[in-house]
């Protein structure tokens, strides 16, 4: 292992990492020669963490890990002895860790006590077989949140997750966040976390310090490629010219980098905003997302997941598949108007799905929190 870098505000001068065998020697090594002395990252005595570890960016070769410390709370009210509003006040930590070797699992102590340790995969080069789960619309009706969670643990083992948006009901209340850490921590803390920003994320800040996001990205696993997207134009700028700047600048972006990843056995694309719905009442809502569709043809993408419609939708459209997975704890919306054409499969229930991937195929498994299998597909060449 080469190095293990700092960042943010980390108190602490290393993370304590339990390695697999294959690094092992080699971080014993560094550990010698550069006079390292491991160490577990712990948050000041006034400080609890709530939420993590979980790690994000996690490549071939790097990946970091996150936590999410309380450092106080603020206090609201109509006199000074009426506060009627507290809220935490809560703060990113970060560290990263990099001359890792790809497709190989990590262990790590990221702060004191069981709760610090996690595990993470790093990206596989080449073809591989791999796992990735895929949910969304978390942001509410918390118990069935939990019974989402609960699920994905027991009838999957994701190498990473994709969460199509929607993470909390208001990404500015610092309030929700610890429920949705509490909620989804013993996944977290096995899985590589990759998200997509959705509109009750306002676009705020607090969701781009916790999952140390960008707007958009993209990364590869294996052979395949993964282009995430911000489809919520609506909280992205303040005035229409400048949202009709980011949406073409975000085009530009996608179009370039699903050509350049022409070679990879697969790609996938993840926002929040479907391009079609079987909710008759948002039929027609997002036509920047319609218009995408070509592009998503011209390029050769095998399969496009979304959320924002709290319901599970599957249909084929030209040969691409499009899945709409926002069961994972928002209230359930109708189904009553699938598109005539295209449409494989609709039922307003909770879900989540499972992406198994080796070499040039992949198998789409859809299921409800129960178990029960609500639909598969066969992506390949």
């Amino acid at each position: 292992m080469k190095s293990i870098t700092k960042t943010a505000r980390i108190k602490t001068a290393n993370l304590l990492l339990a390695l697999s065998l294959p690094a092992l020697a080699g971080a014993v090594a560094w550990m010698l020669s550069e006079g390292a002395r491991p160490a577990v990252a712990q948050a000041a005595p006034a400080e609890k963490v709530i939420g993590g570890p979980y790690a994000v960016h996690v490549g071939p070769r790097s990946a970091t890990i996150m936590w999410v410390v309380e450092t106080g709370q603020a206090s609201v009210g109509l006199a000074q002895d009426k506060m009627s509003n507290t809220v935490p006040i809560l703060r990113a930590e970060k560290i990263l860790l990099t001359g890792l070797k790809p497709g190989t699992e990590y262990f790590y102590q990221s702060f004191a006590g069981d709760a610090g340790k996690g595990s993470v995969k790093t990206a596989p080069l080449g073809p591989s077989a791999f796992q990735f789960v895929v949910y969304g619309d978390t942001r509410t009706r918390h118990d069935v949140h939990r019974a989402v969670i609960a699920a994905v643990l027991k009838y999957s083992h994701p190498d990473f997750v994709m969460q199509t948006g929607d993470l909390v009901e208001n990404a500015d209340s610092t309030a929700l966040w610890p429920i949705f850490f509490d909620a989804e921590r013993e996944l977290l803390r096995r899985a590589a976390y990759f998200p997509a920003l959705g509109n009750h994320e306002h676009n705020s800040k607090n969701y781009y310090d916790f999952m140390d996001a960008k707007p958009y990205y993209s990364f590869n696993w294996g052979t395949a490629h993964f282009a995430v997207i911000n489809s919520d134009i609506a909280n992205v700028r303040a005035s229409q010219v400048e949202r009709d700047a980011f949406w073409q600048e975000q085009t530009r972006w996608l179009e370039a980098d699903l050509q350049a990843a022409q070679t990879a056995d697969f790609r996938f694309v993840f926002a929040h905003h479907p391009p079609m719905t079987a909710v008759k009442r948002r039929q027609g809502d997002n036509p920047h997302m319609t218009a995408l569709e070509p592009v998503f043809e011209k390029y050769g993408v095998a399969a496009a997941f979304f959320g924002h419609d709290h319901n599970y939708q599957h249909y084929k459209k030209n040969g691409l598949h499009y899945f709409i997975t926002g069961g994972g704890g928002a209230p359930l919306y109708d189904v009553s108007t699938p598109p005539e054409g295209m449409t494989i499969k609709v039922e307003s229930t909770e879900n989540f799905v499972i992406v198994n991937v080796d070499g040039k195929k992949a198998h789409v498994e859809a299921r409800k929190p129960n178990g029960d299998t609500l639909d598969s597909a066969d992506l390949g060449h």
